[in-house]
């Protein structure tokens, strides 16, 4: 196990994954053989990619997952643009921090799946139910590391911007910024992950013919569980491809760190 372990270890990221990919493969496969399972329990992967091959050849996947897509991306965006005020008023203001902390903690311990019924009462439109329910998921997450982020400056750092006179709108670009954004980036990662859940959940709770989640009901009443498993991985597809992108974007704003 040792030689193995040291063997993967040398090689590059995509080929540990990719062994790893086949290995798990490879036991679902004898997992369902040795079973004896039936297909609408648990399907194989020769079921699963089949039924991928059919709902890609008729572009039901590629609909459903651009309608998620277009929730999945709103719900992030507008819940970094509620994350990132709120989290800088409470890191910089005790008293906001004890007005508000408890109501917003207090507000976690609510399923989300709770509260959006009531957005699809009080939002007419099902769409933006749907993408406002991703963002009572995404800027929490957020919010908290926009926080930490901006508590970790140095107290030092500050004296010496206000013994060089700065403002505090160039305090907060030249120090608080620069100083937040690796653990804000990390929050975003987080909330890029998150968004695509949120969205899903909108879908189940605000039903209409249109996105993965309707596609996943469907399938599930229909006993489809190649079905179900095509929807999960193209959901698990979108966050990947979330957090790649923040990811690439975290690897080019922070590359002054390399550089100090």
């Amino acid at each position: 196990m040792k030689g193995v372990s040291q063997f993967l270890n040398a090689q590059p990221q995509w080929v540990t994954i990719l062994a790893s990919t086949i290995v798990l493969l490879l036991l679902w496969q004898l997992l369902v053989t040795v079973g004896d399972y039936e297909r609408f329990i648990l399907p194989g992967p020769v079921d699963v990619w089949r039924q991928l091959g059919i709902v890609a050849g008729d572009g039901r996947l590629l609909k459903h997952s651009l309608i998620t897509i277009s929730e999945v991306v709103p719900g992030l965006l507008m819940g970094l643009l509620v994350a990132m005020p709120l989290g800088y008023w409470l890191a910089k203001s005790s008293l906001a921090e004890r007005l508000i902390s408890p109501y917003l903690i207090a507000s976690q311990a609510i399923p989300v799946i709770a509260v959006a019924p009531l957005l699809t009462i009080w939002v007419t439109s099902t769409y933006w139910a749907r993408v406002l329910v991703a963002v009572l998921v995404v800027f929490f997450a957020i919010m908290i590391n926009i926080i930490a982020g901006l508590r970790s400056v140095p107290a030092e750092l500050y004296e010496l911007m206000h013994s060089l006179q700065a403002t505090p709108w160039q305090i907060f670009r030249k120090l608080e910024l620069p100083a937040a954004l690796p653990i804000l980036l990390a929050g975003l990662k987080v909330g890029a992950t998150l968004s695509v859940i949120g969205a899903l959940v909108g879908e189940f709770v605000q039903p209409k013919t249109e996105g993965l989640g309707y596609l996943l009901v469907t399938a599930r009443y229909q006993f489809k569980t190649d079905l179900v498993f095509v929807v999960l991985f193209t959901l698990v597809a979108i966050a990947l491809i979330m957090y790649g992108i923040v990811a690439l974007l975290e690897k080019r704003v922070l590359r002054w760190q390399k550089q100090v």
